[in-house]
């Protein structure tokens, strides 16, 4: 037997309120409300601690039809505050699936939405920027009295988000992409080849809100992985002996993350970096760089970016509310990449002081796959070092 629908309803600070029908969890939960245009992977973007404090709603037309699984977590619990869909899936069916969309949220507190015109409320983003809002199973209150509930959300700008996303202690990661997805190997390059036939790389993670899937592309490179709390301090850092430091994606606004801009400004020179999205978003901070925010973001799997020094297009993920103001950047920084829909910055580059920094996913997970090869000059960069660097 069909169980009654419970009714739910969407409501924004500018004063829209959009009815549906919940499923998850019941209650109200808020949010600052972004559209992410990723045909596959919900279950990536739901587990991604890069969407604390949001509300993340799906363009794609029907989510859900692949269910949950136990495997494609980027992190041990989900951080955004609601989700909204078109169209919940009415069945699943995948043979890796061991729960229904609306179940797994359910256990995790976190409400949905179904049958509201995402469309129309994604245009509605695009046009007025990212709003803040609500979500609701409450039927009790009046669409009133929500509207001005939600003018009193806050957002994301000031706040130190990472903060509660980073891991409480150092770890040890060990864990690499599986080989039946593993894709590289199948470039034939010498590289790929050869990746184990060296002494492993030491990599220190700064974790910001780091997604699985980063350190299972660098432990895939015969690296040994260090992931530390945002707030280590650079002598901590540095007493590991890194052969290189990853500053890895998170949520929210980096100007507010000054702890961290500290750290690795003390860091620069010392040994190679590579930040991704909030991670290139702080080192090019610490190089005295500013950041911005982005009218409505950029998130989703569909990205285009351009390689400025040979004029290569590739298609990226991407997830981020905030970009680092190209103009801004010190004369010795390089701007490597551009968004194209925008001319936003989307990487940089310092070869003095082993730098880059990409605001897009090079993991990609569930693809697209074009930005993986800088997971490569990462390393190369590392192994360069190595040779330069004076022994002890």
């Amino acid at each position: 037997m069909a169980q009654q629908r419970k009714v739910a309803r969407l409501v924004l600070e500018d004063g829209s309120v959009w009815r549906g029908w919940g499923f998850g969890a019941e209650g109200t939960q808020e949010g600052e409300v972004v559209f992410n245009t990723s045909l596959t992977g919900y279950q990536e973007i739901l587990t991604d601690p890069s969407y604390a404090g949001q509300i993340v709603l799906m363009t794609a037309p029907q989510i859900g039809n692949t269910g949950m699984n136990e495997e494609d977590n980027e992190a041990g619990r989900t951080y955004l505050e609601g989700f909204v869909v078109r169209e919940l899936s009415p069945s699943t069916s995948n043979w890796r699936a061991s729960s229904d969309l609306s179940d797994w949220l359910k256990a995790r507190g976190v409400i949905g939405i179904t049958g509201v015109d995402t469309r129309a409320i994604t245009r509605r983003l695009r046009e007025r920027g990212s709003l803040c809002g609500l979500l609701t199973t409450d039927e009790i209150q009046t669409d009133a009295g929500l509207v001005e509930r939600a003018r009193q959300v806050k957002g994301t700008d000031g706040k130190d988000l990472v903060s509660q996303v980073t891991c409480k202690a150092p770890y040890v990661w060990e864990d690499r992409t599986q080989k039946t997805w593993e894709f590289t190997q199948y470039f034939g390059s010498i590289e790929w080849d050869s990746r184990e036939d060296r002494p492993a790389l030491h990599v220190v993670v700064m974790d910001f809100g780091v997604k699985r899937n980063i350190l299972r592309r660098v432990a895939a490179w015969n690296c040994r992985i260090t992931v530390v709390p945002a707030q280590t301090t650079a002598e901590a850092i540095l007493g590991y002996q890194p052969d290189g430091i990853l500053l890895s994606n998170g949520p929210g606004d980096p100007s507010a993350v000054t702890y961290a801009v500290d750290t690795i400004r003390e860091l620069l020179g010392k040994v190679p970096i590579l930040g991704i999205c909030m991670g290139h978003q702080l080192v090019s901070l610490a190089m005295g760089a500013r950041s911005y925010k982005l009218k409505f973001g950029h998130h989703g799997g569909n990205h285009p970016v351009k390689y400025l020094p040979e004029g290569r297009v590739e298609i990226s993920a991407q997830n981020h509310n905030y970009a680092i103001d190209a103009a801004s950047l010190p004369k010795e920084v390089e701007l490597l990449y551009v968004h194209l829909h925008d001319q936003s910055c989307a990487g940089i580059r310092d070869p003095q002081r082993c730098v880059m920094g990409i605001q897009y996913h090079p993991e990609a997970a569930p693809g697209p796959h074009d930005a993986d090869p800088l997971f490569r000059q990462f390393i190369q960069m590392m192994l360069q070092h190595k040779k330069t660097r004076p022994t002890a």
